[in-house]
């Protein structure tokens, strides 16, 4: 994984000198709040609703088993035992002390870590592959590309100010698992007629108020212009993304506004006067780059049927058949620890499991760690014959849920629980419906699915392309949740729709149950519940989930007129 060179070190070191003596200015009455709150952005730090929250930047997921150690440490020294991986493959702390957060970037940097990026205006922490260089269907490992943008975009001067943050997501492989359709900027590596490699370059998508699919502005850039390219959309974004309105700022408006083809011949203009420049990338610097992420020490081994070798053990086969990811490499594969155990808020993990999580790291997977934007953590090179054993060390730890991709393995932000934005609750409800389908043999029964839960509009918790997305929303001072269906992520993404009127807290499970039931109903052999709501339309949901009312205090509905 790559390492920081001297211009990494010294940003990271001033930067952290000027932000300790932001702090005692803010601390001593010098910098008001409003002063202040620009400055404490640049690093990360937000004031949620019971106390500061700092986010840490986890560069394309990557990380070494030092690093999730130093979060560990974190959690005990500065907060309250436990932190958050995001959807951003990020890790939060909710509960940090303004005068502490100095000393906590001061440790981060000891392990090459920081909070730039995490926040504010700018081009936010690139995202991508949690699976980059070991998934089978990969065409190039796309985290050099993640690094070079990562590089290319701290604190670049003509980008620290944008009318909104910015979000960019790159993908390798096949198989979109990087969610780059609903990004500002989403990367696909993909080879031409002649085999050269290129980006399929798409802009304007997200999520939020105005939830859009990227438009695909240009269908092959060469690598060697991966940064001019990117600076001419950034240049056309940043003179004409609106700032008279914070909720109309972002890149997708502008799309919207004078359509895609408009936008792509702007950005073509705008390149012209960039194309050959000096930031063109050259074999040499992407060849210095791509050297950081050469594969590690595999050894020469064959597959072998794990599952088979344990005499038929139906929990290890579950979790093998959930949690068990293909890898290119013979003999070896990808481990997904599960962070959403049934009564644990998804994506929590304590300090205890974090140093757990690094130790099997280093025993199992050449210590390293990646953090999914599904709010989970993955060990991507385990031997095959290391995974019964492996499998029964993550249990004991509370690791080893065998739902990735089942219902349980929901995505959830803080909601308003922590998050001052939040219209309402995420986490109770995540909760209550984790406990109402807690049954894993069910949940297979089911099939793959994503539940994907909201606090509020800002849709952190990616509700817009999950199977079904759950949304808080406030009326007259309460808190509902309003569901869609049939959203995607992945090379097929889509926007959910909205069922209809919103539910109350007490009566959402009991919600996600009727929608089940008309899926398990209705769907054709192997057709997914995204696949099978947008074939059917939201009227056959609609008209069963409301067709008698749902007892606030729950209770399961056994026919059309009848609870038990």
């Amino acid at each position: 994984m790559y390492q920081y060179d001297q211009y990494d070190h010294l940003i990271v070191r001033e930067r952290i000198a000027q932000y300790r003596d932001q702090v005692r200015r803010r601390l001593a009455d010098e910098l008001t709040e409003a002063e202040f709150v620009p400055l404490r952005l640049q690093n990360g730090l937000y004031m949620q609703r019971h106390a500061y929250m700092l986010r840490i930047a986890v560069p394309y997921g990557l990380l070494a088993s030092k690093q999730m150690r130093m979060f560990a440490h974190i959690a005990r020294k500065y907060d309250r035992g436990y932190g958050h991986f995001t959807t951003r493959q990020n890790i939060q702390f909710n509960w940090v002390e303004l005068e502490q957060t100095p000393d906590i970037l001061t440790d981060l940097a000891s392990v090459e870590m920081h909070a730039i990026q995490t926040s504010g205006n700018c081009i936010r922490n690139t995202t991508s592959d949690p699976y980059a260089g070991v998934a089978a269907d990969e065409i190039i490992d796309p985290r050099p590309y993640a690094e070079v943008l990562r590089q290319w975009s701290t604190f670049h001067p003509e980008f620290i100010a944008l009318p909104r943050k910015f979000k960019v997501a790159i993908n390798g492989a096949v198989e979109d698992r990087a969610a780059i359709a609903i990004h500002d900027i989403g990367l696909t590596v993909v080879r031409n007629d002649a085999g050269e490699i290129g980006f399929k370059f798409m802009a304007g998508g997200g999520m939020g108020r105005t939830p859009i699919i990227g438009s695909v502005i240009r269908d092959f850039l060469p690598w060697q212009h991966l940064l001019t390219y990117t600076e001419a959309v950034m240049r056309v974004y940043n003179q004409y993304g609106r700032r008279d309105n914070k909720y109309k700022a972002r890149i997708k408006i502008l799309l919207k506004a004078i359509g895609a083809e408009e936008f792509a011949r702007q950005v073509e203009a705008e390149w012209a006067d960039l194309k050959d420049g000096p930031e063109t990338l050259t074999v040499e610097e992407m060849q210095r780059i791509i050297d950081y992420f050469q594969p590690p020490a595999y050894k020469q081994l064959d597959d072998s049927d794990v599952v088979a070798a344990q005499d038929g053990n139906k929990a290890f086969a579950n979790w093998v058949n959930r949690n068990v990811k293909p890898h290119k490499q013979p003999g070896y594969a990808a481990v997904v620890l599960s962070l959403k155990k049934p009564g644990v808020p998804p994506g929590d993990a304590t300090a205890e499991q974090m140093d757990f999580m690094a130790d099997l790291a280093d025993r199992y997977s050449f210590g390293e760690l990646r953090v999914t934007h599904e709010q989970n953590v993955v060990l991507a090179d385990v031997e095959q014959s290391q995974l019964y054993a492996l499998w029964q060390e993550a249990k004991a730890h509370q690791l080893a849920t065998p739902n990735i991709g089942l219902l349980t393995d929901m995505i959830c932000c803080p909601g308003g629980d922590f998050c001052s934005l939040a219209n309402a609750k995420s986490l109770p409800i995540a909760a209550s419906i984790a406990e109402r389908f807690e049954n894993i043999d069910f949940q297979h029964d089911i099939g793959e699915i994503e539940l994907n839960i909201s606090g509020c509009i800002n849709a952190c918790g990616h509700h817009h392309v999950g199977s079904i997305g759950v949304l808080g929303v406030d009326k007259d001072g309460s808190e509902w949740y309003q569901v869609s269906i049939g959203g995607a992520q992945g090379n097929n993404a889509a926007i959910g729709k909205i069922i209809g009127p919103s539910f109350s807290a007490q009566q959402m499970p009991e919600v996600i149950d009727r929608l089940l039931q008309v899926y398990l109903r209705e769907r054709f052999e192997d057709e997914s519940f995204a696949d099978c709501a947008q074939r059917l339309g939201v009227a056959p949901f609609k008209q069963f989930v409301y067709a008698t009312p749902i007892a606030e205090k729950g209770g399961r509905l056994v026919g059309e007129d009848e609870y038990v």
